[in-house]
This record gives C-alpha cells, sequence and structure tokens, in this order.
C-alpha cells in the first residue's frame, strides 16, 4: 500500500467516520476504571475524520423526449454539519466499530452525533 490509506476510504452518504479520544481509565478523582466500563458508556467522543457527501435528493429535471430510454438523475446532496476535525460528541448505540491499521475508528450516522466542537480558528 503506497500513499495515505485513508485518502482511499469513501464514506458514504450521510455518515461520518470518527477516531474516538484516548479515554483515560482513571476518573477525575483518581479512582481507577475497571477495562470494560467504556463499552457500557451510551455516548462517547472523537475526532471527525472524514464526512460522506450527505443526504441525497434527486434534482428535478425535465422529462426524456423519449420515455424508453433509461433517465440519468443527477444527484445533488444536502451536506452534513459535521466536517473533518470537528470534535463530535455521539450515541455510541447508533455506531458501528471498526479496525483500519490497527487504530479503533467509529462509522457513525449524522443523526447520531448529539454535538460538534468546530475550532473556527484552525479552519480559517
Amino acid at each position: 500500500m503506497t500513499g495515505n490509506w485513508l485518502d482511499r476510504i469513501i464514506v458514504v452518504g450521510d455518515r461520518v467516520l470518527i477516531k474516538p479520544k484516548s479515554e483515560d481509565s482513571k476518573t477525575p478523582g483518581g479512582l481507577f476504571l475497571p477495562p470494560g466500563y467504556e463499552e457500557k458508556e451510551v455516548v462517547q467522543s472523537g475526532y471527525v475524520v472524514k464526512t460522506g457527501p450527505g443526504y441525497p435528493i434527486p434534482m428535478p429535471g425535465e422529462e426524456p423526449d423519449e420515455p424508453w430510454k433509461p433517465k440519468k438523475e443527477p444527484v445533488n446532496y444536502i451536506p452534513l454539519q459535521a466536517q473533518p476535525g470537528d470534535l463530535a460528541v455521539f450515541l455510541k448505540k447508533g455506531a458501528i466499530e471498526i479496525h483500519f491499521h490497527d487504530i479503533k475508528y467509529y462509522i457513525v450516522s449524522q443523526y447520531s452525533i448529539l454535538l460538534l466542537e468546530r475550532d473556527e480558528e484552525e479552519i480559517n
């Protein structure tokens, strides 16, 4: 595999690829959490790595002059709010855990994302 393997990944539709934040195994009060504790959490956070094109919507068009020919409907997308670099808080129940090159990622639909934190200075 040459080049950046992440550039070859295409996220489909309204889905977002998220790299989870490293979880601290200790609470703010200093208690160590058991290994399975994070798995029971309902909410997870991580950084958006890639996003899909958005929600597909068909373009209204003219009827073809020749109705027997197949229609070629161009597809437009309603873009997603999430952007690469955003910190996302999402419902873990709606996420699919995957591993690429020994790194854990989540594939999350836009509707499972509860909150996005964006650093506007990094974007501009």
